[in-house]
């Protein structure tokens, strides 16, 4: 097995989850981790026991390193992403994958002629109780996926957003609650029913308002590509941060996700399917399956392509039904989501 050696951009709070991983995982190692903040690059550093960079792309000059993990503000991805694919390192970029689909585009055709794949963190997929979900639908377990229904409830203050000038600026965050927060439940939407065919959604900021340019709260309804019907709300209104209530309703029975726990409820009672495990010394809605995420982009390449894992193209699906649910909110209309 080839030996891996790793760099992180960005040393935020989201890092130490990608750290983690990258010590957890077998011939792999930390060569390098880079933040425009020096006194905490060294650190972060100094505690990992690698190289310290201010400017990623002086790493990005060491022949050395293979991965390049982006954990930067939004606005950073799409030119730090191809930077490092021209540089001919592997990329596994924190969601979403860019500000928009147009950025999207421009990154997937930069990683069409790469030496180096990309991977986008969408861990939420790897959740106990998604796999569950997934494998019930896969097997018809309840029958026909009839609708879906999913709400988000956190807390975001406003200390949140001026605690990081980039936050809740559509040019630098590219929107807010939708493409930070709940981009994460879209995708399980999406990802559950093989996609959206078009959205009817509205976006608004009540409580935030005066704190962001961007949205609070959002609800849609979509058509799902499986012909199934779709039921979204989120808010960042809340007090605190509720863990994601999700439903699945099918011909036989019900998938629904509460508390952590996933259950499938039919005629003949209520089962027990998953429950998921709440991380030590992280943020609860981060969840614990940054690390198997990131494993199977590392098992992709040490084993060319056996391993799968959320690439380009199925990151830029969420991007596109976040992006269509702002539009629609803009028009007030249905909106094609592209496929």
């Amino acid at each position: 097995m080839m030996t891996i050696n790793s760099a992180i951009i960005g040393c935020g709070a989201i890092h130490h989850r990608h750290a983690a991983a990258i010590h957890a995982l077998p011939e792999t190692t930390l060569r390098a981790v880079v933040d425009t903040d020096p006194s905490r690059g060294r650190q972060w550093a100094s505690q990992y026991g690698c190289h310290g960079y201010q400017d990623y792309r002086e790493m990005l000059r060491d022949p050395a390193i293979d991965v390049v993990h982006i954990c930067t503000p939004h606005y950073l991805h799409k030119s730090m992403i191809i930077a490092a694919l021209k540089a001919g390192k592997h990329v596994f970029c924190e969601k979403p994958i860019a500000l928009n689909t147009h950025e999207a585009a421009e990154i997937a055709q930069a990683a069409a002629s790469a030496r180096g794949r990309l991977a986008v963190c969408y861990q939420n997929r790897y959740n106990p109780t998604s796999q569950a979900m997934a494998e019930a639908l896969r097997h018809s377990s309840c029958g026909k996926m009839l609708s879906i229904k999913a709400a988000l409830t956190w807390s975001r203050s406003e200390t949140y957003y001026t605690a990081s000038g980039w936050r809740g600026i559509f040019s630098t965050e590219g929107g807010s609650l939708l493409i930070n927060q709940a981009i994460h439940t879209l995708d399980l939407i999406q990802w559950l029913a093989g996609g959206v065919v078009r959205v009817k959604g509205v976006t608004d900021s009540s409580w935030l308002a005066t704190a962001i340019e961007t949205e609070d709260s959002a609800m849609a309804m979509l058509e799902l590509a499986n012909g199934a019907r779709g039921l979204f709300y989120a808010t960042n209104c809340h007090t605190t941060d509720s863990p994601l209530a999700l439903e699945i309703h099918c011909e036989r029975g019900t998938l629904q996700l509460r508390d952590n726990t996933l259950w499938r409820i039919t005629d003949k009672g209520r089962e027990q399917l998953a429950s998921d495990s709440v991380p030590e010394n992280a943020k609860s809605y981060w969840g614990s399956s940054h690390q198997l995420a990131i494993s199977d982009f590392y098992q992709a390449i040490q084993r060319s392509g056996t391993v799968q894992y959320c690439n380009v193209k199925q990151a830029c699906q969420s991007l596109q039904l976040v992006e269509a649910i702002y539009r629609s909110s803009q028009l007030r209309q249905w909106i094609t989501v592209s496929g």
